[in-house]
C-alpha cells in the first residue's frame, strides 16, 4: 500500500482500492484505522436508497485485521473477549467484543476463525494490534500476532446475492450467516464472509493481495452492472435505522458491555479466563448506572448526521447524550441512539436536547428502529 506522509512523523495509507474508488466518483475521504476510507459519493440519501433497492462496493480496506496463529492461538483469542467461543467452528465467524481490564470496551470486532489455530480480528477505529501484541508478551502463551496482506471490501444490499453467483458460481448460495469461505477469483486470493454493517443481506470480501486491489474491485463492479450496483460508501442512515454500533461513538473504553444490552456477548459462568472477567462481575452484580436507548427526535429533518455529542436532558438536569442521530428517509423521522441514565431510560419518556444552539425534544423508543429481527441480513 503507498503512504502519504502529512509531517511530524504521521503516516496516512492508501488503500488498495483508492484509484478505482476515485475513478468511479469519491471526492471525501476520512481517516480510520490510520487509512484513507472513501465517505462521499455524492448524495448520502442516494446512497442509502442504492443500498436498499439494489446494492452498494463499500471499500472498508481500513477493517485491518490482527492475525492470531499459533499452538495458542485459541486460548489467546478467547483471553481477549468476554464471549464464549467454545462452539465457534473452522470457517465460522462471530461478532464479539475486546474488553480491558475494567470491563470497558476496547473494539467491537468480527472475530473469523480460518483454521484450528488461526483467527482474523476484522476491527473497526483503534490499535488493537498493539493491544494484543502487549497482552501475547505477558501472556506466557505460544502465539503470533501479526497484521497480514488483507484488504475487505463490503459487497451489501438486495441484489449483492446475484452479484455473488455471477462472480463465484451457485455454490456461494449455501454460504450461511457468519461463516466464511476460501476462493480465487482468476488467481485473485479472497476470503468471502456473510457479513457486513449494513443490516442488508451482504458479504465481506478479504482481498489476500493488495497489489490487486483496484483489478477486484472493477471486475465487482463489472459483474454487477445488470444488478443495479453502486460505488458506495457505508450508509450512517441504514446503520442507525439497525441499531447497529459505531466505536468511538455509541461505545468506547468507558462504556460497558451491559450498557449497551450485549449480556448475550458476555459469559461470565464459562470456566475460560477473559480480561475484564472480574470486573464485569462486579458491573453486573452491582446493576448498571445507565443504558444505551433508541430516540425519535421532534425537530425538522436533519440535514446530515450529528458530528457532536449532544446533551440529553431532563427538567434541565444533563441525564445523558446523544451519540449518533441521522433523518431516516425512509421511516420519515429523526432517529438516533443515545446513552441516559438507568432511571430515565423506560420507553415511551419524553426528554429534552440541546443540540449546539437548538433544543427539542425526543422520546425513547424501541430500537432496532427497522427489521428489528434482522432477517433481512440473515435470509
Amino acid at each position: 500500500m503507498s503512504k502519504k506522509n502529512f509531517g511530524f512523523g504521521t503516516q496516512i495509507r492508501k488503500s488498495p482500492y483508492f484509484d478505482s474508488t476515485v475513478k468511479w466518483g469519491a471526492t471525501g475521504f476520512s481517516v480510520y484505522n490510520h487509512m484513507y476510507i472513501p465517505r462521499d459519493f455524492g448524495s448520502p440519501e442516494q446512497n442509502f436508497w442504492n443500498l436498499i433497492e439494489k446494492a452498494i462496493l463499500c471499500d472498508v480496506a481500513v477493517e485491518r485485521q490482527v492475525e492470531i496463529t499459533g499452538p495458542d492461538a485459541f486460548k489467546f483469542t478467547q483471553l481477549l473477549t468476554p464471549r464464549d467461543l467454545s462452539k465457534l467452528s473452522v470457517g465460522q465467524c462471530k461478532y464479539v467484543l475486546i474488553t480491558n481490564n475494567d470491563g470497558g470496551i476496547l473494539n467491537d470486532p468480527v472475530l473469523l476463525r480460518l483454521a484450528e489455530n488461526h483467527f482474523w480480528l476484522s476491527l473497526a477505529d483503534s490499535d488493537i494490534l498493539l493491544w494484543a501484541q502487549g497482552v501475547a508478551i505477558n501472556s506466557g502463551l505460544d502465539v503470533k500476532i501479526s497484521e497480514p496482506d488483507v484488504s475487505p471490501l463490503q459487497l451489501q444490499g438486495p441484489t449483492s446475492g446475484e452479484i455473488m453467483v455471477k462472480l463465484f458460481g451457485e455454490g456461494i448460495k449455501d454460504l450461511k450467516y457468519y461463516w466464511l469461505r476460501e476462493y480465487n477469483l482468476d488467481g485473485i486470493p479472497l476470503i468471502v464472509s456473510r457479513t457486513g454493517w449494513s443490516s442488508e443481506l451482504g458479504y465481506e470480501i478479504y482481498l489476500r493481495d493488495g497489489a490487486r486491489g483496484n483489478e477486484l474491485y472493477e471486475k465487482i463492479m463489472e459483474a454487477g452492472k445488470e444488478h443495479g450496483l453502486q460505488p458506495g460508501h457505508t450508509s450512517t442512515i441504514r446503520r442507525i435505522e439497525g441499531g447497529m454500533l459505531s466505536y468511538h461513538a455509541d461505545a468506547d473504553i468507558h462504556t460497558n458491555p451491559f450498557e449497551l444490552g450485549f449480556d448475550r456477548l458476555v459469559n461470565l459462568d464459562m470456566e475460560a479466563n477473559f480480561i475484564g472477567k472480574e470486573a464485569l462481575k462486579k458491573i453486573k452484580q452491582d446493576g448498571i448506572k445507565r443504558k444505551q436507548v433508541g430516540l425519535e427526535l421532534d425537530c425538522e429533518p436533519l440535514q446530515g448526521p450529528n458530528t457532536t455529542f449532544w446533551s440529553i436532558k431532563k427538567d434541565n438536569q444533563q441525564i445523558g447524550k446523544i451519540s449518533s442521530a441521522v433523518y431516516s428517509p425512509r421511516l420519515k423521522k429523526n432517529i438516533a441512539l443515545g446513552m441516559v441514565d438507568i432511571d430515565h431510560s423506560e420507553i415511551g419518556n419524553k426528554l429534552e436536547v440541546t443540540a449546539d444552539d437548538k433544543k427539542f425534544s425526543c422520546t425513547i423508543v424501541e430500537k432496532p428502529f427497522y427489521d428489528p429481527k434482522k432477517k433481512i441480513a440473515s435470509s
